[in-house]
């Protein structure tokens, strides 16, 4: 089965150890302080990253605010991290790959995502986070997040 091309995606080239990398993005503090919608993450079942771990995400646009719950469904340390998010427990809402590949003088990230919203959701939830073009700017959030980490790895 082929996997289907991201709804949006973005790389970025970090003069950083995968290693170190990989550990601020989950690190869910740190990940929270560079995503730009989310305002904090906290471990709900387990205490790291592990596939089967569970956090909840508080999430904000201007003055409106949501509650994800979100499934560790990959975790390998300088490698990847992956996660299914899902609105009141169980509605899918998206699918988030961040993969690190070595690169000369640290690594490559690339951020994807994919909409797995069903159809019937898509309105409802462009009222409650204020986004009607969710890939349009997930892609900018992507290109935000990441240059945010670029800046956090290379500094310390």
């Amino acid at each position: 089965m082929t996997t289907p091309a991201p709804d949006a995606h973005g790389s970025v080239t970090i003069a950083a150890d995968p290693t170190a990398v990989y550990a601020l993005f989950t690190d869910l503090s740190t990940m929270a302080s560079l995503a730009e919608e989310t305002e904090s993450m906290q471990w709900r079942r387990g205490s790291g990253a592990a596939p089967g771990a569970v956090f909840a995400g508080q999430n904000r646009n201007g003055s409106r605010t949501w509650t994800t719950k979100c499934t560790v469904t990959a975790a390998e340390p300088g490698r990847v991290f992956a996660f299914d998010v899902h609105s009141a427990g169980i509605v899918p809402i998206a699918h988030w790959r961040y993969d690190i590949e070595p690169a000369s003088g640290g690594c490559t990230v690339t951020e994807s995502t994919w909409d797995r919203r069903p159809r019937w959701l898509r309105k409802p939830a462009a009222m409650v986070t204020g986004v009607s073009d969710r890939n349009t700017a997930n892609t900018e959030h992507i290109r935000l997040t990441l240059q945010r980490l670029k800046e956090r790895a290379e500094t310390g």
